[in-house]
């Protein structure tokens, strides 16, 4: 097959498609030949972006277990079996001290980070495991494990993310490859104001680029390790995909 169109026919879903890193993995898996179905909780985002790559717009709160259903059916009716999901929906914290957030605000964030992802795996891991295919890409953060965090919610949401990937991929291992994954400090809606404009920003295609790799298949044997979409050479990770399962690198692990 062209390397160009690797994922001629593959249909896709991505979830928080409308704008920023989303919208980057859908118009990248949308170049190499799936057809992508883009999800998001903004009707015209989603109008506009499905509209540009020839998709199927879906407006979704992934955090409502009958929309995400919904989502899903709507996309397999609409575009055939869905062979890949990114689980990459997300919000950011709420500013203010933790003890004096609204409790609601504070969970907010880890029903659209945390449940949101579950609902979406979830939902799509049935059929997928009936066609005996497929494939799901979690967008996690470095958040997870680096320090410095100056608020709860957003790098509790995203550790949990992280755990959750690699448990699901170990449940479902040698049927469905689970990634997750870091796409770096890129300077999207959510991430302009906190940082400043000199910070080191990840240049915006490098997320969308290790998505598609880890859509292609060529990459199932790093399923379940952290993966850094800036500070990791994909190409170098397949190559040594065996150092890295024995040695159980690429995870976020205690050291003594």
């Amino acid at each position: 097959m062209n390397a160009e169109r690797e994922l001629e026919g593959q249909v896709a879903l991505v979830t928080g498609g409308g704008r920023g890193i989303g919208a980057g993995i859908a118009r990248e898996l949308a170049a190499a030949g799936a057809h992508v179905a883009v999800a998001a909780r903004t009707r015209e985002q989603v109008d506009e972006i499905a509209g540009e790559i020839d998709g199927l717009a879906i407006e979704l709160d992934v955090s409502d277990r009958d929309a995400v259903e919904r989502a899903v059916a709507e996309t397999e009716q609409q575009l055939g079996p869905l062979a890949l999901l990114v689980a990459n929906a997300g919000i950011g914290g709420p500013d203010g001290a933790t003890w004096e957030l609204a409790p609601a605000d504070w969970w907010r964030v880890l029903e659209v980070n945390v449940l949101g992802v579950h609902l979406c795996c979830r939902t799509v891991i049935p059929g997928m495991l009936e066609r005996g295919a497929g494939r799901i890409v979690i967008t996690a953060s470095g958040a997870a494990y680096l320090p410095g965090s100056r608020s709860t919610a957003y790098p509790t949401s995203k550790a949990a993310v992280a755990r959750y990937g690699e448990t699901l991929n170990n449940e479902l291992a040698g049927r469905i490859p689970v990634f997750f994954f870091s796409p770096g400090l890129v300077k999207t809606e959510m991430t302009n104001d906190d940082f400043p404009d000199d910070a080191p920003w990840t240049p915006p295609e490098l997320a969308p680029r290790l998505v598609r790799v880890l859509a292609s298949g060529r990459a199932d044997q790093l399923a379940g390790h952290y993966l850094h979409a800036e500070h990791d050479d994909v190409e170098d990770l397949i190559r040594r995909a065996d150092e890295i399962r024995e040695n159980d690198l690429n995870a976020i692990r205690l050291q003594r």
